[in-house]
C-alpha cells in the first residue's frame, strides 16, 4: 500500500510517501516564512519523483492534523482532501505531536512531551509514555511558568519542539532534556497512520477539520461557563 503524508502545522513543511512501514522518499523544510502554500506542491512532486511513483499509484493520504500554525492546517488539510477527492482514496489524519515523539521512544525516557510554541509563553503540548508511547494526557493549550510540569520532576523527561526553547529559561525540572530543534515531520507519521488504516480509522473528507486546538478549547470553556 502506498501512502502519502503531508505534515504542514508548523515551521516544517514536510512530505513523504510509504510502502506500508518502508519509507521510500521524503522531503522537507523549516523556514521561519512558513512556506507552505508555495513548498507543498513542489515537495509533493519531489518525493513522487524520488519515490518513482505518480499521484495514481496512492492508495491512501496521511495528514498531520495539528495542532500548530492555522493558516498551515488549513493549507495541508486543503491538499489532503483534494488528493482525496481527484483519487477517491481514503484520508488518515493523525495528531501532529506524534510524529515529534516517534523517533525518541525507548531511548530510557519516562516521559516525553512536545511543546510546539503558541505565542509568548503559550505552547501546545500533551505527555507520552517514554517507551510505548501511549498519551497519557491529552494535548491542551498551556501557559508556560516556574511552577509547569513540577509534578515531573523525579522522572526523566524530554521535552522536544519550537517551544521548548522557552520551557528551558522557567522550569525547575533537574532530570529534564530539551531538543528544540524538532518539528513534526511527514516521516514519523508512518506507524500510527498504518494503525489507523488497520482498524479503518478514516476521516470523512467532506467534514474534515484540522485539529485547531485554541478554537476547541475556546469553545470548550464557553460551554463550561454556560452550565
Amino acid at each position: 500500500m502506498k501512502i502519502l503524508y503531508l505534515e504542514t502545522s508548523s515551521k516544517n513543511c514536510s512530505v513523504a510517501i510509504s510502502d506500508d512501514e518502508k519509507l521510500l522518499c521524503s522531503t522537507e523544510e523549516v523556514s521561519e516564512n512558513y512556506k507552505q502554500s508555495e513548498s507543498l506542491h513542489t515537495f509533493v512532486e519531489w518525493a513522487l519523483e524520488g519515490a518513482e511513483l505518480t499521484m495514481k499509484d496512492i492508495d491512501v493520504v496521511s495528514l498531520g492534523r495539528g495542532p500548530g500554525s492555522y493558516t498551515g492546517l488549513r493549507i495541508g488539510a486543503a491538499s489532503a482532501k483534494g488528493f482525496c477527492y481527484g483519487l477517491k482514496i481514503p484520508l488518515v489524519a493523525v495528531n501532529s505531536m506524534e510524529s515529534m515523539v516517534e523517533p525518541f521512544l525507548g531511548q530510557n525516557y519516562e516521559l516525553i512531551i512536545p511543546l510546539v510554541d503558541a505565542r509568548r509563553m503559550e505552547v501546545y503540548t500533551a505527555v507520552y509514555n517514554g517507551i510505548s508511547g501511549e498519551e497519557l494526557s491529552q494535548t491542551e493549550a498551556k501557559i508556560l511558568d516556574e511552577n509547569s510540569f513540577e509534578e515531573f520532576k523525579d522522572k526523566k523527561v524530554l521535552f522536544v519542539g519550537d517551544g521548548a526553547l522557552k520551557a528551558k529559561e522557567v522550569l525547575q525540572l533537574p532530570n529534564a532534556e530539551f531538543n528544540t530543534e524538532i518539528y513534526p515531520s511527514a516521516q514519523y507519521l508512518i506507524k500510527k497512520t498504518l494503525e489507523k488504516i488497520k482498524n479503518e480509522d478514516f476521516e470523512d473528507i467532506a467534514y474534515f477539520e484540522p485539529f485547531y486546538l485554541k478554537d476547541f478549547h475556546g469553545v470548550k470553556k464557553k460551554s463550561k461557563s454556560e452550565e
